[in-house]
Parts: structure tokens; sequence; C-alpha cells
């Protein structure tokens, strides 16, 4: 596995610290990793890109 960085605003950051301690994880990266992925494969069984943007939009993060 390689490393990458991805900027969090600082409250975000707060939340994420906050919720992985809460739940047992060992670290705040480790909670991201999981959410992401939890989230991308819900995304991923889409046909098309049409699909994709259809499931962004009715989980309210695209217009």
């Amino acid at each position: 596995m390689f490393n990458t960085s991805i900027k969090l605003k600082k409250a975000t950051f707060q939340r994420v610290k906050r919720c992985a301690e809460a739940a047992g994880y060992s670290s705040p990266e480790e909670f991201v990793e999981h959410v992401l992925t939890k989230e991308l494969a819900k995304l991923e069984d889409a046909e098309s890109d049409e699909e994709i943007v259809k499931k962004l939009q009715g989980l309210g993060y695209l217009e």
C-alpha cells in the first residue's frame, strides 16, 4: 500500500477523530478508510456514470 494525503477542514478532522475513538478504531485514518470503502462499494455497483451521479444526488452529495 502507498501513502497519500487528503486535506480536511480542522473541524471535520476533529469529528472524524472523535468518531474513530468512540468506535474503537486504531486511528482516524483507519476509520476514514473504512467509511470510504463502504461508501464506494455502494456506488461501484452502478452500471454507468449516470447511475453514479443519481446515487450521489440521492445521498445529498450532489445537487
